[in-house]
C-alpha cells in the first residue's frame, strides 16, 4: 500500500513538473509573441511615416512652385538641351521645386519631344502644364555652326576637334576634360551613366568613351566646354537608357557595356561583321583567355599606327589585352549604336579568332591551327 502511495505521489510530482514547465512555455512563447508583434508594429509605423513622408514630399514637390503667381519667367532652352539640363533650369527660374521629381516623373509618364526655345511661363504652372508647354517651342534659327563627332574617336581626337570648331586652346581643353573637379561635377549631373567605375584604379581617362558621336548643332559663338559636354553626356544617357533591360539581362555595367563597344568598334571594318566580333570576345571570356585586341595595345602605347609589331605587344599596361584577361579597365574610344547593339546581342558562334585582311575583309576561325592558315594565307604571305 505504501509502496502504491509513493509511486501516486511520484506521478502526480512528474505531473504537476510538466504543467509547470508547460506553463512557463507557454509565458514564454506569449512574451516572444508580444515581442515579434511589437518589433513588426514598430517597423509597419517606420515603413508608414517614411512612405507617407516621401509621399507628401513628392507630391509638394509636383505642387506648382506658388499657384497664386502672375509673374511671367522667360526661360531659354537650347538647342539639344537634355531632361537633366532642361529640370535643372527649371529649377533655376523658380519654376519646378526639385530637379529629381520633375526628371523622374518624366522617366515615368514617358514624355518626350522637348522643343528649344523661348517660354514663357509663370510659377502657377502645374509640372504637367509645363512639359506640354516645353512641346510648342520652335527655332527658326541657323546654327552658327556644327560639330561632328565620328565613331571610334578618343578623347584626345574629340578635344582637337572642340578646339578647332570653338577656336579655343586645344591643351586647356584637354586638361579640362581630365580635371576632377569638372568631371566630379558631370557625375553629379548624371549618377546613373558616370559612375565611380569612372575613377577605377588605372583608368586613364575618365571620360573616355563616354562622349557619343553625333552631329551636334550650337547657335552661340563660344558655348562653354561643360555645355558642349553636357549635351554629348545628354545623348549617350539617352542611348544607354534605351538598353536597360539588356544590361540588367546580361548584369553588365554601363562601363562594362562601353568599354566593350568600345573595343567592337575599334576592331570592326564593316558593320556586318560586328556582331561576329562580338561573339569572339564573348567566347574568349567564357574560355578564360586573353581578348588579345591590337587597338588595347596602341591605346596603352598613346599611338595610332597601321601595323602592331610584336615588341609593341610587351607594352605593361592594363590595357594590354594580351598580357590581362577580361576586358581593359574602361573604354578605349567612343562607339556608335552599331556597336552597342553588337555588344548587347552577339552572334551566336564558336569563334575563337578572327583576323581581318589587306582589303578590309574578317575572317574568323575555331581553332589556334585554323587561324594561323588564314594569317599565313592572308597576311604573311601578302607582305
Amino acid at each position: 500500500m505504501t509502496k502504491n502511495k509513493d509511486e501516486n505521489n511520484t506521478l502526480n510530482s512528474k505531473k504537476e513538473l510538466f504543467l509547470a514547465n508547460l506553463h512557463q512555455r507557454q509565458q514564454e512563447a506569449k512574451l516572444v509573441r508580444r515581442i515579434v508583434l511589437i518589433v513588426a508594429f514598430v517597423l509597419i509605423m517606420i515603413i508608414a511615416i517614411v512612405g507617407t513622408s516621401g509621399y507628401f514630399y513628392i507630391k509638394s514637390a509636383l505642387q506648382p512652385v506658388n499657384p497664386k503667381s502672375d509673374k511671367e519667367i522667360i526661360v531659354d532652352i537650347p538647342i539639344g538641351s537634355g531632361v537633366n539640363t532642361i529640370s535643372q533650369l527649371l529649377v533655376d527660374n523658380g519654376l519646378v521645386k526639385n530637379a529629381k521629381v520633375f526628371k523622374y516623373y518624366v522617366k515615368f509618364k514617358n514624355e518626350s519631344n522637348f522643343m528649344a526655345g523661348e517660354y514663357h511661363m509663370n510659377p502657377s504652372m502645374s509640372i504637367q502644364e509645363i512639359i506640354d508647354s516645353l512641346k510648342t517651342g520652335k527655332i527658326m534659327q541657323e546654327p552658327i555652326f556644327t560639330m561632328t563627332i565620328p565613331e571610334g574617336k578618343q578623347l584626345s581626337e574629340i578635344a582637337a576637334i572642340i578646339a578647332e570648331k570653338t577656336k579655343q586652346n586645344e591643351e586647356d581643353i584637354w586638361k579640362q576634360l581630365n580635371d576632377e573637379a569638372f568631371i566630379k561635377g558631370l557625375m553629379a549631373k548624371y549618377p546613373d551613366l558616370l559612375t565611380t567605375e569612372i575613377w577605377a584604379k588605372n583608368i586613364k581617362h575618365p571620360l573616355e568613351g563616354y562622349l557619343f558621336p553625333a552631329t551636334y548643332s550650337y547657335y552661340e559663338e563660344k558655348p562653354t566646354l561643360e555645355a558642349i559636354v553636357s549635351e554629348m553626356l545628354d545623348k549617350t544617357e539617352s542611348i544607354v537608357k534605351a538598353y536597360e533591360t539588356e544590361l540588367a539581362r546580361d548584369n553588365l555595367t554601363v562601363h562594362q557595356f562601353l568599354t566593350m563597344s568600345s573595343l567592337i568598334e575599334e576592331e570592326a571594318t564593316k558593320n556586318v561583321d560586328r556582331k561576329k566580333i562580338a561573339s569572339v570576345f564573348y567566347n574568349r571570356i567564357e574560355e578564360g583567355m586573353p581578348l588579345q585586341t591590337d587597338p588595347t595595345v596602341l591605346y596603352a602605347l598613346g599611338e595610332h599606327k597601321d601595323r602592331v609589331l610584336y615588341k609593341d605587344l610587351e607594352v605593361d599596361s592594363p590595357y594590354n589585352t594580351y598580357q590581362n584577361v577580361g576586358l581593359p579597365p574602361g573604354p578605349i574610344a567612343n562607339a556608335g549604336t552599331v556597336s552597342m547593339e553588337a555588344a548587347l546581342h552577339p552572334d551566336d558562334t564558336d569563334y575563337l579568332y578572327f583576323l581581318a585582311s589587306k582589303d578590309g575583309k574578317v575572317y574568323f576561325s575555331k581553332s589556334l591551327n585554323e587561324h594561323n592558315e588564314l594569317k599565313a594565307k592572308y597576311i604573311t604571305e601578302n607582305n
